[in-house]
């Protein structure tokens, strides 16, 4: 018999960050240990007290400089995983879609954490997910794009 892992409660706001060819914005990590690098859409964590959309709304800005509303949820999903600080979590994730222009990231706004973490992103092609040699998150980005589409 195995001891199940105790796992810390993650509430967490993630991002389908889409520009106006419909490519979809992800960043790279890089753990930095024995882990592989992985890409995954903006988005993180909420605050005490921080509602999911409030959550999205900040990290948006954080994460790319850019202020939108994050509108209506459009999924939810609970995910386990081991996150870049080694933490084993249980994660309520509540997705947004939030559709942009374009432009220019700017990572001003990043913790230090990211700054170590996750230093590229970049505009994916819808065509590029599918075969990108390095795990991309989630696994089923392109059925939540399309389903999303407008």
């Amino acid at each position: 018999m195995t001891d199940a892992v105790a796992r810390a409660a993650r509430p967490a706001a993630r991002i389908l960050l889409v520009d106006r060819a419909g490519r979809v914005l992800l960043f790279r990590f890089a753990p930095g240990d024995d882990r592989a690098p992985f890409w995954c859409t903006p988005g993180g964590a909420l605050d005490p007290g921080e509602s999911y959309a409030a959550a999205a709304r900040r990290e948006l800005f954080e994460e790319t400089g850019i202020h939108a509303d994050p509108g209506e949820e459009i999924a939810q999903r609970t995910v386990d995983f081991l996150t870049i600080e080694r933490v084993e979590v249980t994660a309520d994730e509540r997705w947004f879609r939030i559709d942009v222009d374009g432009g220019e990231i700017d990572p001003a706004g990043h913790t230090e954490l990211e700054r170590r973490v996750m230093t590229q992103w970049r505009w994916f092609a819808r065509d590029e997910i599918a075969g990108w040699p390095e795990w991309i998150y989630p696994d089923d980005l392109l059925p939540m794009l399309e389903a999303t589409d407008p």
